[in-house]
């Protein structure tokens, strides 16, 4: 497919997983115009809490009720739909930060966190486990989409890796906290990836006040056609392969690399 048509929702989630299943069945039906993919922000399923609170409790498996329930929605609505959840691990105290990507069909691929937030008086290495080093892309109507997670977003070499894996979009679920320049960093962060690699960014975060919302896409030139604010809200976009195609050829970065 040329197009890929996508909407990017930037709501809250809250302490309570099945509210939260409810939030995202209760945002699917505010969709337009049908998206090919829909992106929310990391761990919808049921958010971090307050710094050094218990979340391994509330970590369930890939074909726990959040999944089944995207998976649910993804039929009804046939639809893409990635979104972050806390994942079990073997670590009864430490979960996975785990992006989940369904579609009609089930399931089709996770990614597990790999740079966790420790940083900015966070230690999200405390209470998370970090996923293994391996680069995860997804096929979704012809277009071959990177996984990232919020802080990885500071990390070009995984851009840069999943891009040399034939990404044309990197996906990137957030919840970017707020602070002084944060807003700033993301928005730069982001433009940045796009134009060093002539890839599109979609970006999902979490809203104001605790987090810096913005959510985005960001164009393989840097433009950013739709963006949100600090508040809820969801944008519609779309991808465009003749637009991928002719960034490249005009600026043939990739193509010019020498490591």
């Amino acid at each position: 497919m040329t197009v890929l048509n996508l909407a990017l929702v930037q709501q809250a989630s809250a302490l309570d997983p099945a509210e939260n299943r409810g939030r995202m069945r209760e945002q699917m039906g505010r969709l337009e115009e049908n998206p090919r993919l829909v992106v929310f922000p990391e761990v919808f399923m049921r958010d971090f809490g307050k710094p050094g609170s218990g979340i391994a409790e509330f970590a369930e498996d890939l074909d726990g009720p959040f999944v089944q329930s995207m998976i649910d929605l993804a039929k009804e609505h046939e639809t893409t739909i990635v979104a972050g959840m806390f994942e079990a691990s073997t670590d009864p105290d430490r979960p996975y930060n785990t992006l989940v990507v369904v579609s009609p069909d089930g399931l089709q691929t996770s990614y597990r966190k790999i740079h966790l937030y420790d940083s900015f008086g966070y230690k999200e290495s405390e209470r998370l486990l970090a996923g293994e080093v391996a680069p995860v892309t997804v096929d979704v109507d012809g277009w071959r989409l990177g996984l990232m997670t919020c802080y990885d977003l500071r990390f070009p070499e995984l851009a840069r890796a999943l891009v040399e894996r034939g990404s044309q979009m990197l996906v990137v679920p957030a919840a970017w906290v707020a602070g002084p320049g944060k807003v700033e960093h993301w928005r730069t962060l982001l433009r940045a990836r796009a134009i060093e690699n002539t890839v599109y960014v979609a970006a999902a975060a979490q809203p104001g006040p605790r987090y810096t919302g913005h959510s985005m896409l960001v164009t393989p030139t840097g433009e950013v056609p739709v963006e949100c604010d600090e508040n809820p809200g969801t944008v519609g976009s779309r991808a465009d392969h003749s637009v991928l195609d002719e960034a490249r050829e005009r600026n043939p970065s990739l193509a010019n690399r020498r490591f």
